[in-house]
Order: structure tokens, then sequence, then C-alpha cells
């Protein structure tokens, strides 16, 4: 080898990357010429000083599709399209913060330490069924009905099911403030603006928020955003679980997740299919689901997420109900006469309640169960003036017991009942 040749072998090697050029902009997809990157991954469109943040979502021939994560204005044709690699560093230093949906903070505190953590993927693997957990001890979350009827275990996957407006938010943040969890993620995917201060400041309040990592994407960031921030909430949740953490998810709106996965299928030509979802979201709800649980020799996520329902038979419910470990059904007509939690005990299920509660506690939770079935068809007959007392002395049990029914299911949004209140107090209204 010449002396030049050893020269240069010995120069340190600098890659400069391929930059492409903005070629086609169609209501939300942009095209670009280049620079060969994967779907996923995410570039920069620049020209002067606007400069956007783009994820890749397919790409044909020597053309990239690409959906902006923020709007995209002030872009014209040659805007120029390079890479970008953007990581999120979990540390301490996240709880009791607000974060979008990249991890930059919205509360206005300081930033983050470039050095402080550990660099995490945004898209974890998911769990090897032999490497998950066994769900078998109880999770407290501070919620009378939930903790004696439908108790959760550490670990599970559970869906609170419900029209708009029935109280679904104020439910997670009892949750979030009664839990006995070591740490709270908390992701507000499509809210409007107003509704996720609100929460923060009103339902999940200052000891809530100290102990909670909270992911805002509001309705008018675009759809890859929400999708990003429901992604980067489930990765913190399981750097969390990593070291040993019981971690609570709670994360609203799983449907919202889907509406813009849908969005950002039919946008890079996916067919549409039931309701207009295209396939991706029926695969996106599931990975992303499965992804918390608990994991053998470290913590566990508790994941509860909320299924927006606009009609029956709707796509995505039934999608969060074959996929959950139980769904908590809350409804309007209790809502409608101030009962809240609006919990319909009847049409909600926990499938572990009978793996981590003792033989005591099931047999209180089906003696309230068959009495409340019963209360419910003597309030028909009490409405049509054909109740006769005497007849049934199983119905005559359930109505002389209604109002302890009624009151246990009933809590202040303000009020903690631990489990073991819950339980004496179920046995309290079935005996």
């Amino acid at each position: 080898m010449t002396q030049a040749a050893e020269y240069i072998a010995a120069l340190p090697k600098v890659s400069f990357p391929t930059k492409g050029r903005l070629t086609r902009s169609v209501g939300l997809l942009l095209e670009a010429t280049g620079p060969d990157l994967p779907v996923g991954a995410l570039a920069t469109v620049q020209e002067g000083s606007t400069k956007i943040i783009c994820e890749v979502v397919g790409f044909h021939s020597n053309r990239l599709f690409l959906l902006a994560l923020s709007r995209a204005v002030k872009l014209s044709p040659g805007a120029t399209v390079a890479p970008l690699h953007l990581t999120f560093r979990a540390g301490p230093w996240m709880m009791g913060r607000v974060l979008d949906g990249l991890g930059q903070p919205l509360d206005g505190g300081p930033e983050p330490d470039p050095l402080d953590g550990e660099e995490i993927e945004l898209d974890p693997p998911v769990l090897n069924p032999m490497d998950r957990a066994v769900v078998s001890k109880p999770l407290d979350v501070g919620v009378r009905a939930i903790n004696g009827l439908l108790t959760l275990g550490e670990g599970q996957k559970i869906g609170v099911f419900s029209m708009p407006g029935v109280g679904k938010s104020i439910l997670l943040g009892m949750m979030a403030r009664g839990t006995d969890a070591d740490a709270n993620v908390i992701a507000l995917i499509g809210e409007r603006g107003r509704e996720a201060r609100e929460f923060i400041e009103d339902i999940l309040g200052p000891d809530g928020l100290r102990r909670s990592v909270v992911i805002a994407v509001t309705g008018d960031m675009p759809a890859p955003m929400w999708i990003k921030g429901a992604a980067l909430a489930t990765a913190i949740a399981s750097f969390l679980r990593k070291n040993g953490k019981r971690v609570l998810l709670l994360m609203d709106s799983l449907t919202r997740v889907a509406m813009a996965q849908r969005e950002v299928g039919l946008a890079s030509g996916e067919p549409p299919t039931a309701r207009g979802y295209p396939p991706s979201v029926f695969a996106l709800i599931p990975r992303l689901v499965e992804q918390t649980g608990g994991a053998n020799g470290s913590g566990s996520i508790t994941s509860i997420y909320t299924v927006l329902l606009h009609e029956e038979n709707d796509p995505i419910g039934e999608l969060a109900k074959s996929t959950l470990d139980g769904h908590i059904v809350l409804s309007r007509e209790l809502a409608s006469r101030g009962h809240y939690p609006a919990i319909d005990p009847l049409s909600s299920v926990s499938r572990v309640a009978h793996r981590v509660s003792s033989p005591e506690h099931n047999r209180a939770r089906m003696r309230f169960l068959d009495l409340y079935a019963r209360w419910r068809e003597a309030a028909e007959l009490i409405a049509l003036g054909s109740y006769n007392p005497g007849t049934d002395r199983r119905m005559d049990e359930a109505v002389a017991a209604h109002e302890k029914l009624e009151t246990f299911l009933r809590q202040d949004m303000n009020q903690r009942v631990t489990l073991e209140e819950s339980v004496r107090e179920l046995e309290e209204a079935v005996s």
C-alpha cells in the first residue's frame, strides 16, 4: 500500500446522509425523491426557515410517501428532505412532567439534560408469551366499585367503554390518584386543549401529577403525532417496568389512536374495510396493547384504555373487547341520574378478578351481582305496577337491599376507597 493510500485509510470515516427533494403534496401526503429510508423512519422537510418533521409511511419506485407530524405549510416543490434520528432519554426527570408526542416538555419546566437517563426505543418489542408473569396479585385503584366488583390484577389490560360525556376522564383521574401503583403513565390522545389542562390541574391534581408522566397530544395535532404519543407512553411504561416499577398506564383514548391510524392508512393508499378502517388499524391496536402486562423478574404494566362507542357493533369496540382482559362499561342512563361513577356492573367484567380475589371476596361479588340483576327485573315490574311483594323471596331481598347496593356503587370523585375497605363494604352491602 502506498503512503497516500495508507493516509486515506487512516482518515476518520465520515458519512454524509443522502438528501432528497419534495416533489408532490396532495392533502396530507407528501412525496419526495429520497433519501432512502424505511417505513416508520423520520425525516425533515426544510425550505428556508420552515422545517417540518415527517414520518415515512410508504414508498413506490424511487418515491417516498411522507406524513407531517405538524402542519405542512409554507412548503414548495424542491424543498430539501433529509433523514432525522430522534431519541428519547427516559429517567427520573420525567416524573411530574407533561410531554408532547415526541417527548418534548409542554409544562414550561426545565429541558432535560441530554445525558440524563437511558435512551429507549419508541416502539419496544412485544413480550415473549413465556416471559410474561401470571396475573396473580390485585391492584388497588381507589375506586370502590372496581376494587369490589371488577377487581384488577397487576399486569392486566382492560378497557373503559362509554359514549361521549359519561365521565370516563373523571374515572381515569380517580384511578390515577387512588392507585397503589408505583407510577402512572397517562396518555391524553386527541383531547381538546381545554380538557387536557382541566384533567391535569383539576382531575389529576398536584398529588396525582407528582407520581405521573403525562403525554398530551391535543386534537389539533396531525394524526401521526397521535400515534407517536401512544407509542411514547407505552415505551415509557415499558422502561419503568424494566426497572422493577408497578406501572398504571392510562390511555384516553384507544379509539382516537385507531382513528389516527385510519387517517394515515387511507392517505398512504390502504384499502378501507369495516367502517372505513384499513387493515393496518387491526394490526396496530393488538401490537400496542400487547406491549403491556407483567414480565418475569421485573415490574408490571396494568393498562387501562378508554374506548368511545358511537354506535352499536363499533369495529374498534369489538376489536378492543377481543384484545383486552375485560371491560368496564359506563352507562349513560346512570350518568343522567347523577350516578357517578356510572359503572354498569352487569355489563362489565374483569377476566382476572377470580384469580386475584379471596374465596370470600368472590362469593360476596357473585351475591352482589345476583341481587343487582334481580333488582333490575323488579324495577321494571315496579314501573309497570306489576310487582307484588311476597311472591318471590329472592326478588324481595333485592328490593330491600337496593339502597345499600346503590350506595356501594356511588363514590365522590375526590374520595379514595382502598381495596380492603372496598371488600369490607361489599360484604356489608350483601349481608
